[in-house]
């Protein structure tokens, strides 16, 4: 049996077997009986504007690159990836991988390699030096016993708290609100304009929200406590945490089709804030093609989500070699781009991210992204629920569902009872 574990994610295979490949119009249009030998089917969620000119910039070194291969883009639409991956696990269980697949570092990948889906890559870390150019951190979070298993190519940033300028001089809220008692307080200002005081958008973005609510409220040791044995989800601080969680919903706007139109609203002044994570900066600076070519510090500003100063909650997207991959040769190619300095330093800066390798240029990370830089050399460091760092695909979903259900409901003690049955049958 491969990755019945999957089959926890809430998509229905008939639904997703309609799913088309996305991104840019000729790569969804060729043709998938393209000579195998010759395409290489890059498996991802990267459709939106900025992380879709990222997968671009890419694929053009890839192309110039490897002039014999043709790059085919097999991106499923959806943020978060959660239409991808549950497409992904259908894939699998037939035995017909994608030549190579996005996968977030951490719990979630470990899935795919105790599942026995990938292929080690620890040939190309020795050919490439690449145990030199990335964090020890994140080899260890793609490694089992010793193999390495993807290549990451970027960090992310998940607890940002991103901001209009506009609507909180408005509102009179003066100073950003650096702990959640202020930001509820700036949340009530900004409701009695008639502004949205919260930006939400599909289900996953909640659980974004909910993450780096924990982490402002739990504090960073209790918060990465929670992804170890005996961990305590029933205590007092939990209920506490997802009190403050009910609070900051109460002021959320309608929920958005997904996380681009909730910033949206943000950089066009709708709303004063949304936490999301830093792939945004992509979305509010890339111009009207890519983007919404909006200014920094005038349109919109960013912080660190309410409560979580000094501390970088992460997340690396990264990708890997199916067993089985139809063009293993190709597959490699792509990632020997993808894990290289002019890969990285084509992809992050559009992407809205820092370069997973510690030797990117430095001068290509601007505005938002030198405060990552910054940050992630020095923060204390926390894991992401929703993008796959702290907990499994199983677990992750259902917390997904623990969450959908109290938007329904607003009853926090059968939230957090549903949380602490996640984590108990976690196997943690």
């Amino acid at each position: 049996m491969r990755r019945r574990w999957m089959a926890a994610v809430a998509v229905t295979v008939a639904g997703l077997l309609t799913l088309t490949a996305c991104g840019d119009g000729g790569d969804a249009a060729q043709s998938p009986q393209a000579d195998a030998k010759k395409k290489v089917e890059v498996f991802s969620w990267w459709t939106g504007p900025g992380e879709a000119d990222g997968l671009k910039a890419m694929k053009e070194i890839f192309e110039k690159q490897n002039t014999g291969l043709t790059f085919f883009d097999a991106a499923v639409a959806g943020g978060s990836g959660d239409k991808a991956r549950a497409l992904l696990a259908t894939k699998l269980q037939a035995d017909t991988p994608p030549d190579t697949f996005q996968g977030h570092a951490g719990a979630e990948l470990q899935g795919y390699i105790k599942a026995g889906d990938l292929e080690p890559v620890n040939f190309l870390y020795d050919e490439l030096k690449l145990r030199e150019v990335f964090p020890q951190q994140l080899v260890d979070q793609i490694s089992v016993n010793g193999q390495i298993y993807s290549v990451p190519v970027n960090i992310h940033r998940s607890n940002v708290m991103w901001f209009s300028p506009a609507v909180l001089k408005e509102a009179g809220v003066t100073e950003v609100p650096a702990t959640i008692e202020d930001f509820v307080a700036a949340l009530e200002k900004v409701k009695k304009t008639g502004k949205v005081p919260l930006s939400i958008g599909s289900e996953w973005t909640v659980v974004h929200l909910l993450e780096s609510v924990l982490l402002g409220s739990l504090g960073t040791e209790a918060y990465n406590n929670l992804w170890t044995a005996g961990s305590d989800w029933s205590g007092p601080a939990m209920t506490k945490a997802l009190n403050d969680f009910k609070t900051i919903m109460s002021y959320a706007g309608d929920p958005q089709d997904d996380w681009q139109p909730a910033a949206k609203q943000v950089a066009d002044g709708q709303a004063a804030f949304t936490i999301m994570g830093d792939w945004a900066y992509g979305y509010f600076h890339n111009p009207p093609d890519g983007g919404l070519g909006k200014t920094s510090k005038t349109d919109f500003d960013w912080a660190p989500s309410p409560g979580t100063g000094g501390t970088f909650m992460w997340l690396s997207d990264s990708f890997t070699l199916p067993k089985g991959a139809p063009n293993k040769d190709g597959a490699v190619a792509w990632l020997k781009v993808a894990a290289s300095k002019e890969g990285q330093d084509a992809f992050n800066p559009k992407k809205g991210s820092i370069p997973a390798r510690k030797d990117a240029d430095t001068s290509l990370y601007t505005d938002y992204l030198a405060d990552a830089l910054k940050d992630w050399g020095s923060n204390k460091l926390a894991g992401s629920i929703q993008h796959g760092v702290t907990v499994n695909d199983a677990w992750r979903t259902a917390i997904n569902e623990a969450v959908g259900l109290f938007q329904q409901s607003q009853d926090v003690a059968a939230l957090q009872s549903a949380l602490a049955e996640a984590a108990k049958n976690s196997g943690q």
